[in-house]
């Protein structure tokens, strides 16, 4: 009786295993998975508890979120290995759709407005600032430099194994792809997106992924390294920067621009300062020794006169 009891227990625990085993988020790791019954998985964002859909990207304000979550509220679902990048991260005020909200506040009260992508796109205010609105970023520019290589690829299979890239891995479809551009070693990305239907990805949710994915922190279950190849070739990325253009103008006040006026001008007027006030010194020196050569003529001319009978 004891050996068929062990036999059903391993078998119990053979089954169960794959069951938890696959109740994860392929998309996400940093949400919190659990069975809700036969089959059914539900994944929870850790620390927001806000649901996540497995099957696409997360956006972007609620990884935000998860990032700024303290490590030991997260350490059951993190990697090890994993490393927290806090440049340019805040910890975002979000929309129940998982937007982000037109007005992000800090601790201290001090406000700004954000686009879609959480950029920012105002002056630092108090809080009393108005963000009307949420400004949608329509196009976004990726911009990848690869290390130096004998030789250069071609641009039809740059092309092809970028756009494969972003429609296999980020879900993301061509048509939203508006141009690849390369200039060895520069390749440029140029994603644009008026509107962002329900049942495709937002394009600030792409870059964010790629974003990561490039420096190495993923945010991918697998937690997989980015591997890119280009018609066999390994293409290996060195620097990244992105560039974001909303809908409508950003509304920085003048403070900017008046603040480099004002340095300019003091520069121009420090340097005509300068220069008046060595011309002054050459003159005066000039004058000097004019009078010092006048004096020695004139005493040379009396002593010449006395001398005369």
């Amino acid at each position: 009786m004891e050996p068929l009891f062990g036999v059903v227990l391993a078998l119990i625990v053979a089954a169960a295993s794959p069951a938890d085993d696959s109740c994860t988020c392929a998309t996400n790791k940093w949400a919190v998975c659990a069975q809700d019954g036969p089959g059914n998985c539900i994944c929870r964002l850790a620390g927001s508890d806000h649901p996540v859909d497995c099957s696409t990207l997360t956006s972007k304000c609620l990884l935000m979120k998860a990032e700024m979550m303290p490590l030991k509220e997260k350490r059951l679902w993190r990697p090890p290995q994993g490393v927290l990048d806090s440049d340019g991260i805040y910890n975002p005020d979000c929309e129940d759709s998982g937007a982000f909200k037109a007005r992000q506040c800090n601790q201290s009260s001090t406000c700004w407005c954000v686009n879609s992508a959480g950029v920012r796109r105002t002056e630092k205010g108090g809080g009393s600032l108005n963000c009307s609105e949420l400004v949608r970023t329509r196009w976004i520019y990726i911009e990848l430099k690869h290390k130096r290589r004998s030789n250069t690829f071609h641009v039809p299979d740059m092309t092809k194994a970028l756009t494969q890239l972003f429609e296999s891995r980020y879900k993301l479809h061509p048509k939203y792809i508006a141009a690849i551009k390369y200039d060895p070693p520069l390749i440029q990305i140029r994603l644009h997106q008026n509107r962002k239907p329900s049942w495709d990805v937002d394009i600030a949710d792409v870059a964010y992924y790629f974003e990561k994915d490039v420096n190495n922190d993923s945010v991918f279950h697998s937690n997989s390294k980015l591997a890119v190849s280009v018609n066999g070739d390994t293409l290996a990325i060195d620097k990244l920067w992105i560039y974001y253009v909303d809908e409508k103008p950003p509304e920085f006040c003048m403070r900017q621009l008046a603040a480099g006026i004002s340095a300019v001008v003091t520069v121009v007027l420090l340097t005509a300062g300068v220069g008046i006030a060595v011309l002054l010194i050459l003159r005066w020196l000039r004058t000097r020794t004019y009078k010092k050569f006048e004096c020695k003529e004139m005493r040379e001319m009396k002593a010449t006169s006395s001398e005369l009978p």
